[in-house]
């Protein structure tokens, strides 16, 4: 089985979910031929609603626990990761520097 660590996958601007216990995709019946969109507002350790997709059409709206576990990761994520956090962060920095 391969993990990859929460963190990084947040410092590269992908969004950790946790299924709630008893709920896995073989339960769920995953395929990789699904579509999913993420609903709802992103705090730390939240609810979220996964919705599944099924290429017939079918929607399946499943609860999920962010994976978001403090406000600065919640920042970092929003900014689409490590990155461009940090670039905003050094473009707003400059402007600061220079008055503007």
């Amino acid at each position: 089985m391969w993990v990859v660590d929460r963190t990084n996958l947040i410092g590269m601007g992908v969004l950790p979910l946790e299924f709630k216990p008893g709920t896995t995709r073989l339960t769920l019946g995953i395929d990789g031929t699904e579509e999913f969109d993420v609903v709802g507002e992103r705090k730390p350790r939240t609810t979220l609603t996964l919705v599944i997709t099924r290429r017939s059409g079918e929607k399946i709206e499943v609860p999920m626990t962010c994976r978001l576990d403090s406000d600065e990761e919640v920042s970092v994520y929003e900014a689409g990761g490590v990155l461009q956090r940090f670039a905003m962060d050094f473009l707003a920095s400059s402007d600061s520097a220079y008055g503007d």
